[in-house]
This record gives C-alpha cells, structure tokens and sequence, in this order.
C-alpha cells in the first residue's frame, strides 16, 4: 500500500519537517511540498501580501493542480506521497483530485496558536517576513475556529502538535492511518 499524505496546516507548525520525516520513514516515497512548485516560477511569480491578490491566488491554485498531478503519477508508480502546504479553507477545492482518491490520507498540523508564533519567532529571529508569517498564522487560526469540526466530521485527521517531538508527530500520523486501515 503506497498511501497519500495531504499535511496542511497554518505556516511555522512544522509541515515541511514533519513531511520530510513522514516520508523518510518509508522506503519509496515523495515529499512535495507546494511552495517548492510555486517557487519554480522565474518570472511573474506573485508574493504573498496582506492586499488580497487575484494573480497570487490563480499561482497557488496552478501549485497545487500541478502537486496533485504529480502526487497522482508518482502513487501509480508505486511511491508513497507527502504533500505540505498552508491551510485555506476557501481553496481546500483544489486539492478535489487527492482528497476524494481513496488512498488519501488528510491530515491538519494544528498546535495551539501561541506555540505557531513562538515556532515562528524562532524560525524567522528578526527576518523581515516575520511580521507576515505572524499575521498568516493569525488568520489561518481565524479560519480553523469554525472549520476544525468540520474538517473533522469530513475525516481529517486533525492532530494537536503543541507538545509533540517530529518523530512523536510521525509516529501519532502512522499509527492513526496505516495502523487503521490495516486493522479495518
């Protein structure tokens, strides 16, 4: 079994290192991280800002149409995918193909909001895109208020990470997917 992992959550909660270790735990995986594809782009790429920005949604949505694209070949050549990106609850549409695949396993990074800033103070110490990242965080946490109930009725795992290790992390994510269905 070649499962699809699909890690959101909001920025600085860890989704790129705890994917990377997720996939590393297999002997033939896939880490994909979406801003990796975005970053791809030579000319033209639009940043993210506080002004809403229509160009900037259209490259995220192309992101994440080429990830699912790319997830989808790779799970048919046998790989096991692990897919990071930052959760937006107005554009969980674009992730349809995976999210309705019958390997694919959803899962939200969601430690309390106080330990996302303290991790990314940590990260970004006195970087410029702190102050960003801070108010990123703000918002996804604004969203997730309403939408963790229902991401959790839709069968999303939803794990709080505020006081697990990467590895704990992994282990929590191996043990509430392969180890379920092995068992079902």
């Amino acid at each position: 079994m070649n499962p699809i992992f699909l890690i959101l959550g909001a920025p600085a909660v860890g989704k790129s290192t705890t994917s990377r270790a997720l996939a590393a735990h297999f002997s033939k995986s896939i880490h994909i991280p979406v801003d990796n594809i975005r970053d791809m782009v030579v000319s033209g790429i639009e940043l993210p800002g506080t002004v809403k920005n229509e160009a900037l949604v259209e490259q995220v949505a192309l992101a994440r149409k080429s990830v699912c694209q790319i997830a989808l070949n790779y799970h048919e050549a046998g790989f096991v995918v692990v897919i990071d990106d930052f959760f937006h609850a107005d554009h969980l549409a674009d992730y349809d193909p995976l999210i309705k695949h019958p390997f694919t396993y959803k899962i939200l990074l969601h430690p309390g909001q106080k330990i996302a800033h303290e991790r990314n103070l940590a990260r970004s110490g006195t970087s410029p895109a702190r102050d960003y990242i801070d108010e990123g965080i703000r918002i996804v946490y604004d969203q997730l208020q309403n939408e963790v109930p229902k991401l959790s009725r839709e069968g999303w795992i939803i794990i709080d990470t505020t006081s697990l290790s990467i590895g704990e992390t992994v282990t929590r994510i191996i043990n509430k997917t392969i180890t379920e269905r092995i068992n079902n």
